[in-house]
């Protein structure tokens, strides 16, 4: 029976030229268009807008926040956002990374690199809910037993701990167990803990991707554009900022809401972002924030 046989692939009917590569080619053609007139747009005005194209008409106000310029493109830029399709995340400003007993403090480390950036954080925050935006909040944390907490990791935490202190264990006047959901040490502080109505997302890494529900919380939401403050820049901050650039979104870091347990880290850690004409996002400050929201009548 003809069922039987076994068919070879056949060629196409005309030969060497494969049609279907045509549609590829013209889609292709239609991204690059989309992107020369986004150039231009950038060129005459400054400003990397909010392609409408992609996203729709906006959902809420528009409004441009000034970023610092990447090497090699002169004055000043914009990154434009839409009010209903942006959120402002707030990473792991738990005890256990910028307060006393804490995981960073039980390292060795001085905190002052990662608590003095609070003020700002906490600015950043007032402003994106006078202006209402999204708020997000990230926590790093493992649960109880341990079980999505790789072993080298807590491993090399106790090599570093003070007194062999690691993940999981409690330190001399520490709030509870470190890094372990549910402890004191692992709360986020109050000088920016959430209100209601906000959202918050518990990851067991470092970064937000295969470990947590943040980027399908931000999809649910129908974000485009971020706005990331937060702990460490160097950690956890740039490795969330890499994936959602990796994924699409629009990604501003506010250098003076970030903090790193090393000044060195954290300037290399803006540096590498305007690499490459932002090869991550954009960077910018509370103040720009504050300024930008302010000029589209956002906030007062």
């Amino acid at each position: 029976m003809e069922d039987d046989v076994i068919h070879k692939g056949t060629p196409s009917q005309a030969g060497v030229h494969r049609t279907y590569e045509e549609s590829l080619l013209r889609r292709r053609g239609e991204i690059l268009e989309r992107v020369r007139q986004g150039y231009e747009h950038w060129k005459q005005t400054g400003v990397y807008g909010v392609p409408q194209w992609l996203y729709g008409p906006p959902k809420g106000k528009l409004f441009q926040v000034a970023c610092e310029d990447v090497p090699g493109f002169g004055d000043t830029s914009y990154l434009e956002f839409d009010a209903g399709r942006t959120a402002l995340v707030s990473i792991d400003w738990q005890v256990d990374f910028c307060g006393e007993h804490g995981y960073v403090d039980v390292m060795g480390y001085s905190l002052d690199n990662t608590a003095n950036p609070l003020k700002y954080a906490a600015r950043a925050l007032r402003d994106a809910r006078l202006a209402g935006l999204l708020v997000l909040h990230c926590r790093e944390g493992h649960v109880p037993d341990l079980s999505d907490c790789p072993y080298n990791k807590i491993l090399r935490s106790k090599i570093i701990g003070k007194n062999a202190v690691g993940i999981g264990e409690t330190p001399a006047g520490g709030l509870g167990p470190l890094l372990v959901r549910g402890s004191l040490s692992w709360g986020i502080v109050k000088e920016v803990e959430p209100v209601s109505g906000e959202l918050i997302v518990d990851k067991a890494g470092k970064g937000a991707a295969l470990v947590s529900d943040f980027f399908l919380t931000l999809q649910n939401a129908g974000i485009t554009h971020l706005i990331l403050c937060g702990i460490t820049t160097d950690v956890c901050v740039h490795t969330i900022m890499r994936q959602a650039n990796d994924l699409g979104y629009w990604c501003m870091l506010l250098k003076d809401a970030t903090g790193a347990t090393d000044m060195g880290n954290h300037e290399a850690a803006i540096k590498m972002v305007k690499m490459q004409g932002g090869v991550f996002g954009w960077v910018s400050d509370s103040v720009r924030l504050h300024a930008g929201l302010s000029a589209a009548g956002l906030i007062e």
